[in-house]
């Protein structure tokens, strides 16, 4: 699959078969091998019911409440922000062969995210004051981290972050790659090969971001031929593919920047490098942007 600017970014579902389906992503339409993602909304009562089968799943909620009954549990209250801009998300974990059905306590909002796996694990809620912050960068590359499930956390392959990035600054920034996966002589591990999903809201909503999506001659689809070069412009709803490359983005002036980042690859991990012609930037960094955190 060739990407450009055109197919990396999705833009907000419209099935009249299926009016609940906000967002959603399959391998065969990203051209890779692992990540299925949806976001879906509920009206109060309503349902929703999903079976997994050799794949692990997380549910983020992004606004209202929810209750799911499994065949490995039951949770209830899970949720509550009013939006994504005004609290943390609760993650719901389900391992492989799992049946589930989501009622909405609340109207709401929520993320799905699912990978193929062959080991099992326990379910298990990671409520907001479980989960870890902190403000990443400096100056105007200052944005606020949310770590849902970090690197370490008892999954196989599933790695989940929120970002906030206040208007006027970037993030993912200097630009970093993680499309190989590489082990130091120690058997450290230096970079992995992972696929990215970027989930965009923007408060107010009508805002935009900019996304620069790049290889270089380090990158597989570089070396085979067929780079990626491209600058896309998500909205609210809106999700940008990070299939391989560079990925730094920058929030539109007056607008807040949120993005819930899906990753899975060669290792439940974050190990990335940057592109070392801008890797001097994080030597310069005086501050942090006094808008942070947002709460």
């Amino acid at each position: 699959m060739r990407y450009t600017a055109d197919n990396l970014l999705v833009h907000p579902a419209a099935d009249p078969r299926d009016p609940d389906l906000v967002q959603r992503i399959t391998p065969r339409s990203a051209g890779w091998d692992y990540i299925h993602f949806e976001v879906r909304r509920l009206a109060k009562d309503r349902t929703w019911s999903f079976a997994v089968t050799d794949f692990e799943l997380a549910f983020v909620d992004l606004c209202g409440r929810f209750s799911i009954e499994s065949n490995r549990g039951r949770w209830t209250a899970v949720g509550g922000r009013r939006d994504v801009f005004q609290g943390g998300a609760h993650a719901l974990y389900l391992p492989r062969q799992t049946e589930f059905t989501v009622t909405a306590e609340e109207s709401g909002e929520f993320a799905v995210a699912w990978v193929p796996t062959d080991r099992d694990h326990a379910p298990f809620l990671i409520r907001p004051d479980r989960v870890s912050r902190s403000i990443r960068g400096g100056d105007n590359v200052s944005r606020q981290i949310n770590d849902l499930l970090p690197p370490g956390s008892p999954v196989h392959r599933l790695v989940l972050v929120e970002v906030y990035t206040p208007g006027g600054n970037w993030s993912s920034y200097p630009p970093h790659k993680h499309d190989r996966h590489i082990e130091g002589p120690d058997g450290a591990l230096l970079e992995a090969d992972l696929e990215e999903v970027y989930f965009y809201q923007l408060q107010p909503e009508g805002g935009f971001a900019c996304q620069w999506v790049y290889t270089d001659e380090r990158s597989p689809l570089h070396q085979a031929g067929q780079p990626i070069d491209a600058l896309v412009r998500p909205g609210h709803n809106c999700a940008v593919l990070i299939p391989e490359g560079y990925h730094p983005v920058v929030s539109m002036p007056g607008y807040t920047t949120y993005y819930l980042n899906v990753l899975a690859g060669s290792a439940q991990s974050l190990a990335n490098q940057d592109d070392p012609r801008f890797s001097w930037v994080k030597q310069t960094y005086r501050d942090t942007d006094k808008r942070l955190p947002l709460y």
